[in-house]
């Protein structure tokens, strides 16, 4: 059986966001991409937090009752991120999901530095390759 390691099916070049940057920019990026959020990352690649959808509309929600668009990622962002490393088996992962809530999980190297990223969809769909391929095998 072969294994599956995350490091075949991240995406190497996610959306990230700097602890500095406004909310309204990082709205913007994720509109653009079209993703859930992303990983916060500081002056050396390092991942020191993770931005989500949901992060985002509260604090637009509190800006605009408020009336202040003041507020930076490193203000909002979650601190506490669960990683996966390039190694990880895409199982393992799925395991976590299922216990979990995070639809994406950032992957770092030894040093914490950002390598890419993992979601939902991208675990549900190299499990089910494999599903498939193991089943043309056995017939």
């Amino acid at each position: 059986m072969k294994s599956l390691l995350v490091q075949d099916f991240m995406t190497r070049r996610p959306i990230t966001f700097s602890v500095d940057m406004t909310i309204a920019e990082a709205v913007e990026r994720i509109l653009e991409v079209n993703q859930s959020g992303g990983p916060v990352l500081d002056e050396q690649g390092k991942l020191v937090g993770f931005l989500s959808e949901q992060d985002c509309m509260t604090q637009m929600i509190e800006s605009t009752y408020y009336r202040e668009q003041v507020a930076r990622v490193g203000d909002i962002m979650s601190r506490e991120v669960l990683t996966v490393k390039p190694t990880t088996s895409v199982l393992e992962v799925a395991q976590q999901m299922a216990m979990k809530r995070p639809r994406i999980y950032p992957v770092v190297d030894e040093e914490g530095h950002l390598v890419g990223n993992i979601h939902r969809h991208q675990i549900l769909k190299a499990i089910d390759t494999h599903l498939q391929q193991e089943y043309n095998m056995a017939v």
